[in-house]
């Protein structure tokens, strides 16, 4: 059986707008990525976590840094297939003050974790979706700000940068799927079900190259 490993945030945990609960199996992307797969050929690892960032430590909450925990991770699921990168999200909250460009070369620094910790495995770096246009509003999630929005929408360009320059996969989560109107920060069910059909067309061009 084949292993993919998912490490990502709320958006890969499968957290439901405006509930505070988790989307059930088959309808967050990493299962209906799994069903797609086939159930019998492929597991999916699903290591999600809410407010995750890239390199930056959360004031509120522990364990949240995900250089900090990626090894690991890594370490605990062995070898895998492919290793799924999905950050940036929680690193545009205004405590952070980063830019686009910052928060990539968080990431830049997470896959070369990646590669000393899970050598031989291909890698996929995601770019998140975007914030919505009102997400720093009270009623929704006053951390992020409206220069948090703006830093979102780059996040894509920076990040393919390091995707070349470390000469791994990378998707745009963004064309696929939006912040749903409910928290105007999580996507979903039907962004889910278009960010796995992407996801899965991604890993099965990975798969066959």
């Amino acid at each position: 059986m084949k292993q993919i490993v998912c490490f990502g945030d709320s958006n890969t945990y499968g957290l439901e707008p405006g509930t505070g609960e988790r989307y059930p199996w088959g309808t967050r992307w990493t299962s209906i990525l799994n069903e797609k797969l086939g159930l019998h050929m492929f597991r999916v690892v699903e290591e999600g976590l809410c407010g995750r960032t890239t390199i930056f430590e959360d004031p509120l909450r522990s364990g949240r840094r995900g250089t900090q925990m990626l090894p690991a991770v890594l370490e605990t699921h062995g070898p895998s297939e492919i290793i799924i990168l999905m950050l940036g999200t929680n690193d545009c909250k205004q405590v952070y003050g980063a830019t686009a460009d910052l928060i990539a070369r968080g990431a830049g620094k997470a896959i070369e974790q990646i590669k000393a910790y899970a050598k031989g495995s291909k890698i996929l770096l995601i770019s998140p979706i975007h914030l919505g246009e009102e997400v720093w509003r009270e009623e929704f999630d006053p951390e992020f700000s409206r220069d948090s929005v703006e830093v979102s929408k780059k996040l894509a360009e920076s990040l393919e940068k390091v995707a070349r320059k470390e000469d791994v996969f990378f998707l745009d989560a963004s064309l696929y799927a939006q912040p749903s109107s409910e928290d105007q920060e999580h996507m979903n069910a039907e962004g889910h079900r278009h960010l796995a059909q992407a996801v899965y067309e991604k890993v099965e061009a990975i798969l066959s190259a």
